[in-house]
Formats: structure tokens, C-alpha cells, sequence
């Protein structure tokens, strides 16, 4: 293999929002979606060099990242786009919270699938607008949108979407997305269609459909999300990008955002073309590492079936899991008392099921899963 993946520096003392959860004590953090990987070499050096430089002045977007958003997209999802659809954003969760506030109203507000990200969840009581969810639908081997459920929730305000899903991991298929546009031109739902995961697909089986291939520009109402930070463990470098292919919608959401949004920093733009231009390679064989981990956590589960229900994850590196027949009030803060620290299921919208990110070194993964197994006996 060309590259560690095999260890971490030690992120005690850098402020990290995962690790300084449980500072001081015996617990593995396994919670928030934040690898414990070097990020890819050559995304190094083009910080390093960025660094060189000496100035950081403010910074707007100029040919290079933009270019290599446009070619990435075209080159690995198949998607052309215009240049001028293209708005750069902090993050996603900003983008949510703005979008809320820009396109909804106390009559019109968001409709989302559960269970999925918290922001999804609170991006519209920020932005003190409705919420309407509607549970996914387990159906066989995959997890599917409850469209006749959809189909009663009011008309105007916007739909959002988690395409790869998370934290349930699967990828909706062209059926689904093409009913869902047909429903959003319906119910003149704004789309916002959040894939900021659609480069960690781990069944070989499966394609990332972005929104982008399925709706017309001139007609659709979307906004399509992404950010390198996910894949190539970069959300420190607070980078993103919003693709905005309709000119009206467009120009509302610039004004929505304007004075609240400011410029890019400078590692950001270095950091996201690093990751389109060169960190193919790293991203390869990060995949194979997630697949064995992948593999690894199901094998983990396997004799647990009477406890612990886990359906097969198509994307992301995060595992999510059914503990409702656990015979404890509290799942995360048992795991929690055994040293592992999980992303507990209310916050998504569903009680009683748990979060694992294995986007991290083997043998951390390794003895997380021992603890956990502790975990178990105890019971």
C-alpha cells in the first residue's frame, strides 16, 4: 500500500471537536463523521506551498478550484455544469440553515426523510420554519422513501435530501430520484440534495446518481451540494460548494446569503483542488480500507443478531444499527462505560439505534469492537 492508513497522530491538544468530547478519559471516539486518517500527501504539499506563500489575504474564488470542481464533476460523476452555477460555502450545515431561512416560511417549510443527519433536523427550527419528516421505509435489502407519505405534506418550501444516506448508508436509485424530482416539481419543492458523501461508495455493486443527472436545468429547482471534506478528511479546512443550476433560484440564494456568508480562506480552495487534481490514488485505497473495516464490523455483529439488527451499508463510513432489543434504557451510555463512544440515534430522528464511524486505523477499530464486546458479556 502507498500510503499509512494504518495510524493517526495523536489529536489531543488540537481542539478536536471528536476527540476533546472524551478528553481525560478511557474512551475511544467513534461518534462524529471525522476520519482519524493523515489526509492524502499531495493535499499536504499543496498546503505546504500554499503556506509558502506568506500572504493569506481575503480570497475569492478564482480559476484553478473552480476548474477543478468543473472537471471533477464531469470526469467522475458525469455531470457537466456551468461555472456560473457554482456558490462556495464554509459547509453544508451552513448551507442548510441558510437555505431554511432563504426559500422557507412559517407556511412553507422542510420536508426530509428519517432518520438522517441532525442538521437536517435543526437547520428549520434555527430558521423557525415547519419540519415535516417522514421515515424511511426498510423494504427487503434496502431502505426506501415513503412517497405516499410524501405525498401529503404541504406544497412550497424544500425538500432535503441525504443521497449517499446518512446515517443508514444507502444510495437511492434512479426510480427513486426521478419520483422524487417529479414529486418537487409538483409540490414546487425547492431540492436541496445534500452529496457530500457520493466518492466513499463501498459496495463495488453500486453508482452514485448525483440529483444533477436527473433533473433539467431549466426547469428544476435544485441545489446540489459537496464538499472534499468527508472523503479526504478535510472539514477543518471549512471548503464547500453549492450547484445552483437554475439562474433565478440562483440569484435568491446569493442574496439570502449575502453579509452572512464571507469569503473562502485560502487552505480551503488549496486544499479542495489538491483533493480533485491529485488525491485519486489516496482515495482508492482509503476505499479498500473502509471495505475491510466495513467487513470487519459485520463480522463483529454477526452472532449478535438476537440483540443488535445491522443492514448492509452501500456508502459512507459510518454503521448503523438496531440496539431497541438491548435490555437497557440507555444504549450509547453503556458503550460509553465500556470506553466507546457512539453517535446515539435521537438526534437523527430514531431512538434507540447507534452510530459507529470505522473511518479510522484497524487496530483502533479493533479495539473499539473489543470494548464493545465487553460491552456485551456485561449483559
Amino acid at each position: 500500500m502507498k500510503y499509512d492508513f494504518d495510524s493517526c497522530p495523536d489529536r489531543g491538544g488540537t481542539g478536536s471537536l471528536k476527540w476533546d468530547r472524551y478528553s481525560g478519559k478511557d474512551i475511544l471516539p467513534f461518534w462524529v463523521a471525522d476520519m482519524d486518517f493523515r489526509t492524502a500527501p499531495e493535499i499536504e504539499t499543496a498546503l505546504a506551498s500554499r503556506l509558502a506563500h506568506g500572504v493569506f489575504g481575503y480570497t475569492i474564488p478564482f480559476d484553478q478550484p473552480i476548474a477543478s470542481v468543473v472537471r471533477y464533476l464531469q470526469e467522475q460523476h458525469g455531470v457537466r455544469i456551468d461555472p456560473e452555477w457554482l456558490i462556495w460555502l464554509p459547509g453544508l450545515v451552513p448551507a442548510l440553515n441558510l437555505i431554511a431561512q432563504t426559500f422557507c416560511s412559517a407556511e412553507q417549510g422542510v420536508i426530509t426523510s428519517t432518520p438522517v443527519y441532525p442538521p437536517f433536523l435543526t437547520a428549520p427550527k434555527n430558521a423557525s420554519v415547519p419540519l415535516h419528516k417522514v421515515p424511511l421505509v426498510r423494504n427487503k435489502d434496502s431502505w426506501e422513501m415513503d412517497f405516499s407519505s410524501l405525498e401529503e405534506k404541504p406544497s412550497g418550501g424544500a425538500f432535503f435530501l441525504c443521497n449517499p444516506h446518512n446515517p443508514v448508508g444507502c444510495c437511492f436509485d434512479a426510480e427513486d430520484l426521478q419520483r422524487l424530482v417529479a414529486l418537487c416539481r409538483e409540490k414546487q419543492w425547492i431540492l436541496c440534495s445534500d452529496e457530500i458523501h457520493c466518492d466513499l461508495i463501498l459496495d463495488p455493486t453500486v453508482k452514485h446518481l448525483p440529483a444533477l443527472s436527473i433533473t433539467t436545468s431549466e426547469v428544476d429547482q435544485l441545489i446540489a451540494l459537496y464538499a472534499p471534506s468527508k472523503t479526504w478528511n478535510l472539514p477543518g479546512l471549512a471548503c464547500a460548494f453549492a450547484v445552483v443550476p437554475n439562474g433565478e433560484l440562483r440569484a435568491r440564494f446569493k442574496r439570502g446569503i449575502q453579509g452572512i456568508i464571507t469569503e473562502i480562506n485560502c487552505f480551503g480552495y488549496a486544499g479542495c483542488t489538491a483533493a480533485y487534481e491529485n488525491g485519486e490514488s489516496w482515495r482508492q485505497e482509503l476505499l479498500k480500507v473502509l471495505r475491510k473495516n466495513r467487513e470487519r464490523v459485520y463480522h463483529f455483529f454477526s452472532d449478535k443478531s438476537e440483540l443488535i439488527t445491522i443492514y448492509p451499508m452501500e456508502a459512507t463510513y459510518l454503521a448503523w444499527f438496531d440496539c431497541r432489543r438491548l435490555p437497557v434504557k440507555d444504549p450509547a451510555r453503556l458503550f460509553e462505560k465500556f470506553g466507546v463512544g457512539l453517535s446515539d440515534g435521537a438526534p437523527f430522528g430514531q431512538r434507540g439505534w447507534l452510530r459507529l464511524n470505522f473511518g479510522c486505523p484497524p487496530d483502533q477499530l479493533a479495539e473499539g469492537l473489543e470494548r464493545m464486546q465487553e460491552a456485551f458479556d456485561s449483559l
